[in-house]
């Protein structure tokens, strides 16, 4: 068994996950008619991926949110080719999505130094343009951050995400018995002994009703979509929001957690998953465990409990249910353990997926391959 030694953890303050930019591509330099100079090709726009980066840092240090590229040089006697404009750089953090003004995507920066062109330069003055340059491109783009990690925390307000991490990291993330202490989201990194190491998501907890923006809604759910693996966090006793709300078993919890994710966006769904049933050191708790397995185990025999419009589609199916208790650490390096081994076993899989893939390739191109050879008695030229 690989225990699992310290756990890195960050919590951002003032935390921005969305910017509006104005961006455009450098003009082209004019051409020499006389001699059939072209003027320099205007210099272009790319926002690029640095892993030490954040929205807030890009906003403290651009705060007029405008980048321009450079200029293209005239062309001249000297130099009839005149030389390219500066490209402009905007640094980004990893996990962003750009979309343009109507929100359609240009592209996503999911690792370190990825890149995407948002406005070209113009041309240079040539024959094509009667010698004349080109403006370069002008274009307003959204910068949203959804938040890579290897698992995003699921789970009602109070339900002990944030004890859960503070448990297995020195971090101290604020804890208390009233709904919505998360308030940003927070990252933490469990370190393993032999140097692994996976990343967490600690989101701002959903409610009934998130799918539709209510409390943090879509701000939590978009988060979660770049999350490689769901840990469901639910306290055994049960849920109740306030006193105005309905209360909830923990059995009642997970399927309306998950019909949350449905409405949302139903890929959510196909992510694997695991359960940590947490505060297993209140009274009572191993009875109420025993019956959340039974229903686990038996669901369609306990759906008759919800409206019609609370059911999913397809209840989840949990590759771990782990009992844990964040205040006395019960079952916490059995979850660490069970984290990993869940990654590990979905990273294979996705890797036997890939092969059989490629493979599946290889045949299909030497078939092809195989077919367009003539015949042994084919004439191929004529005598």
């Amino acid at each position: 068994m690989v225990r699992c030694g310290c756990v890195w953890f960050r919590k951002y303050g003032n935390f921005i996950d969305n910017l509006r930019l104005f961006t455009r591509g450098g003009s082209g330099g004019m051409g020499y008619p006389r001699l059939g100079g072209e003027g320099g090709k205007g210099g272009d726009v790319w926002v690029v991926a640095h892993k030490k980066m954040t929205l807030k840092q890009l906003k403290d240090k651009y705060p007029q949110k405008r980048f321009v590229a450079g200029e293209g040089a005239n062309s001249r006697v000297s130099a009839l080719k005149g030389s390219r404009g500066k490209d402009c750089e905007i640094p980004v953090p990893v996990g962003i999505s750009v979309t343009d003004e109507n929100g359609k995507v240009i592209g996503e920066l999911n690792k370190e130094n990825d890149r995407i062109l948002v406005a070209e330069g113009g041309l240079g003055g040539k024959l094509l343009t009667n010698f004349l340059p080109l403006k370069g491109q002008k274009q307003v783009i959204h910068l949203d951050l959804k938040l890579i990690a290897d698992i995003g925390l699921v789970g009602f307000p109070n339900a002990g995400k944030s004890s859960l991490l503070s448990q297995v990291s020195h971090a101290k993330p604020t804890i208390a018995d009233y709904a919505f202490t998360t308030l940003k989201p927070e990252l933490g990194k469990i370190m393993y002994n032999d140097f692994r190491q996976v990343s967490v998501a600690d989101l701002p907890g959903l409610i009934e009703g998130a799918h539709m923006n209510k409390g943090m809604g879509h701000k939590f759910l978009k988060h979660i979509e770049r999350t490689k693996q769901l840990l469901f966090v639910v306290d055994i006793s049960g849920f109740q929001l306030s006193s105005q709300t309905q209360y909830r078993t923990a059995f009642e919890t997970i399927i309306l957690l998950t019909k949350e994710l449905e409405l949302y966006k139903e890929e959510l769904q196909t992510k694997p998953a695991l359960l940590a049933v947490n505060k297993m050191d209140l009274p009572g708790a191993q009875d109420k465990f025993h019956l959340l397995m039974h229903q686990l185990q038996n669901p369609k025999d306990f759906l008759h409990l919800f409206e019609k419009n609370m059911i999913p589609e397809r209840t989840m199916e949990f590759q771990h249910i782990i009992p844990i208790s964040a205040i006395t650490g019960e079952g916490i390096e059995e979850l660490k353990n069970y984290i990993r081994k869940s990654l590990d076993e979905h990273t294979n899989q996705e890797n036997g997926a890939y092969h059989k893939k490629q493979l599946l390739n290889l045949k299909i191109s030497n078939t092809v391959s195989y077919n367009e050879l003539p015949p042994m008695n084919a004439v191929t030229s004529p005598r």
